[in-house]
């Protein structure tokens, strides 16, 4: 039997969801504790994601940081959360506290594809018209009703 060298990946110690501000993240909670729990370098962390995320200043941004034995890291920035979008597409401070009663704003079927569009690397379709009933569901979460 020959014997093959095969590169092994790092083992990995954890996997953690973050959510920052674009460009601005700070090593305060809830980031700084729950990297330093698993011996990462906060700040280089913090420096990384800062830059890589530069282009989506105030905008919040999900990342999927995988911690490897070696205290090392990698992440991977995913797209705003769908509620995030809605609120910025129709100008919305908040969604409703009461949304089955208490309608907070409209958005339309356009609007609504734009969205579906940009999320659909993070959702778990491939077809755009289901992305749209997603979003649709998270609308109606929020208090804002879809227009044609």
């Amino acid at each position: 039997m020959k014997n093959v060298a095969t590169s092994m990946a790092k083992p990995v110690k954890a996997v953690i969801k973050i959510q920052g501000m674009g460009g601005a993240l700070t090593p305060a909670p809830p980031v700084g504790p729950a990297l330093g729990a698993q011996g990462v370098n906060i700040q280089a962390f913090v420096t990384e994601f800062n830059a890589a995320t530069q282009d989506r200043r105030g905008e919040t941004v999900p990342a999927i940081v995988t911690i490897y034995e070696d205290r090392s890291f990698s992440f991977i920035l995913k797209t705003a959360p769908a509620s995030d979008l809605v609120k910025k597409a129709i100008g919305l401070e908040k969604g409703s506290g009461k949304p089955l009663t208490d309608k907070v704003g409209k958005i339309t079927k356009a609007q609504l594809r734009t969205i579906a569009e940009k999320k659909l690397a993070d959702l778990n379709t491939k077809d755009v018209e289901k992305a749209m009933k997603i979003i649709a569901g998270t609308c109606r979460q929020m208090g804002v009703d879809v227009i044609e």
